[in-house]
């Protein structure tokens, strides 16, 4: 099937181009600040273990995989590999779907890396949660990542249009609370702001719901809210690769 074969080339690319090494790396670094803290906590040592581990794996999975799409995508474009590949029978959106579908098995593959540590320190379950949710974040990431770098065509642009729209849609419900918390003033300019931070909220996705550290902390989320925020992150991910495919088909390449 053309599509598995170019996820799997994906796949291959990614083993070759050294992100197992970097999977490594992302997970002693957390280990070693686990270690860290657990000799300069008071108390809560273990929590404050978990909860650190748990952050900069997220955040290294993220960033590994927007920069592994975003890499490799700008350079099958910039090395003619791109039109070499459409000069192929295969339809664009073939070609599209099969490498998105290896960024997003890459991003899976991350988050099973990086969740079995966690069972150190969180039952399996709540690992087990965690790590669907992170694998779900990562192909979202994979979906953003693809999307502008097919269509900025540059590496720094990409990936800071990829960064900002994860962490506007991390951070999204805690600009919507400060918009309308109780300090906020009384005024037709507070409320147009309210108002356009819901109206922003309205079109990102709540990652925030995603990948949460309290849920290896403290009881899992109730699972029609886990659901709930499996579905938003797929959705996304579904409307990303629709916009891309989109820009693909109307490019001249």
């Amino acid at each position: 099937m053309p599509a598995a074969t170019l996820a799997r080339s994906v796949l291959l690319e990614a083993r070759r181009g050294g992100l197992p090494w970097l999977a490594a790396a992302a997970v002693a670094l957390g280990l070693a600040l686990a270690a860290f803290v657990s000799q300069v906590a008071l108390t809560e040592s273990l929590a404050l273990q978990a909860a650190l581990i748990a952050a900069v794996l997220r955040a290294c999975a993220v960033f590994l995989v927007a920069a592994q799409v975003t890499a490799s995508t700008l350079r099958e474009i910039h090395d003619k590999g791109l039109e070499l590949m459409l000069s192929l029978p295969l339809s664009r959106t073939t070609h599209y779907l099969g490498r998105l579908a290896g960024f997003i098995a890459c991003g899976a593959a991350l988050a099973l890396v990086f969740a079995l540590p966690l069972l150190v320190w969180a039952p399996p379950v709540a690992v087990a949660l965690w790590g669907v949710s992170l694998a779900c974040e990562t192909a979202l990431v994979a979906a953003a990542a693809l999307f502008f770098a097919m269509t900025l065509g540059q590496f720094v642009p990409a990936i800071a249009a990829t960064g900002g729209l994860y962490l506007l849609g991390r951070s999204i419900g805690a600009i919507q609370a400060i918009a309308s918390g109780p300090l906020a003033e009384e005024s037709a300019a507070s409320r147009i702001a309210e108002h356009a931070v819901d109206a922003v909220a309205l079109v990102l996705p709540r990652l925030d719901a995603l990948t949460r550290t309290a849920w290896l902390l403290y009881d899992p989320p109730p699972t029609g809210t886990y659901l709930a925020a499996l579905a938003s992150a797929a959705l996304y991910t579904v409307l990303l690769a629709a916009a891309g495919l989109f820009d693909f088909h109307r490019r001249s390449v």
